[in-house]
């Protein structure tokens, strides 16, 4: 996710200084390493980088991949962060059905890879959206149809999706760090939306917040509940952004 994704919570937080980025690679923010591969390790140095220019300790929000960056950040640079809040990283291993959820997710890459992007975008949300472990109902579906969504049926020829086409496998494989994280001088939070329920990045947040011997914490909407999202069951940033304040206040 690019900068812009957080437009609607920073104007919900006009008392405090916020500082928006986008990810090595994306949006506005070029590289020149001849890469295309998004490493939360390497995107964890670049915060690092950010953090040492505008002066730390600085509390951070993250959301997925972002959220994974972030606890590469503290693993790494803990006096960077004050306390990060990490609102629902998809971090694979940590699922007990680890192995059935990894293939479920390389099927999405295949469908991207053989139909082209509305299908591999059907088949990412239909893994989204799913409830549970991956069993063998999940994987003797069909694809779904990527027609239901709204998306494209026609493949346009391109591969190089950052969601799609495995440039994003080191965030979903990442390996945190449980000792880091216990030992961290950093606070960590880890966030779940009240609508998520058993969806997969549901799982993963309240898996990894077990490993560190916490609660995760319940933030208002789904995986994207800081922006209004879909119209039909809109997310509320403004209650979202009250909850944050919550949190980063120590007040939850």
């Amino acid at each position: 996710m690019t900068s812009e994704g957080f437009d609607e919570l920073v104007v919900e937080l006009p008392e405090r200084a916020v500082v928006t980025y986008d990810p090595r690679g994306l949006g506005q923010s070029t590289r020149s390493d001849g890469s295309a591969v998004n490493d939360p390790r390497l995107q964890a140095e670049d915060l690092h980088a950010l953090i040492g220019e505008i002066g730390g300790p600085v509390d951070v929000f993250a959301s997925s991949g972002g959220a994974v960056t972030g606890l590469a950040l503290v693993s790494a640079h803990s006096g960077d962060v004050r306390t990060l809040v990490a609102h629902e990283p998809p971090i694979l291993g940590v699922l007990p059905d680890a192995e059935a959820a990894e293939q479920a997710n390389a099927a999405v890459g295949r469908a991207y890879q053989e139909r082209g992007w509305g299908a591999g975008l059907a088949a990412f949300l239909g893994l989204s959206m799913w409830q549970g472990e991956f069993t063998d109902e999940y994987s003797a579906q069909p694809l779904p149809d990527q027609a239901q969504f709204g998306l494209p049926t026609e493949d346009d020829g391109t591969r190089n999706d950052p969601l799609l086409s495995g440039a994003s496998a080191p965030v979903t494989g990442y390996e945190p760090d449980v000792e880091a994280l216990r030992a961290s001088t950093a606070r960590i939070v880890l966030g779940v939306g009240e609508r998520t329920g058993q969806a997969l990045t549901g799982r993963t947040t309240r898996e990894l917040a077990a490993l560190l011997g916490q609660e995760p914490v319940v933030f208002p909407g789904d995986h994207g509940g800081f922006m209004t999202g879909n119209p039909a069951e809109p997310n509320d940033p403004a209650a979202f952004a009250d909850r944050l304040r919550e949190v980063l206040t120590g007040a939850s």
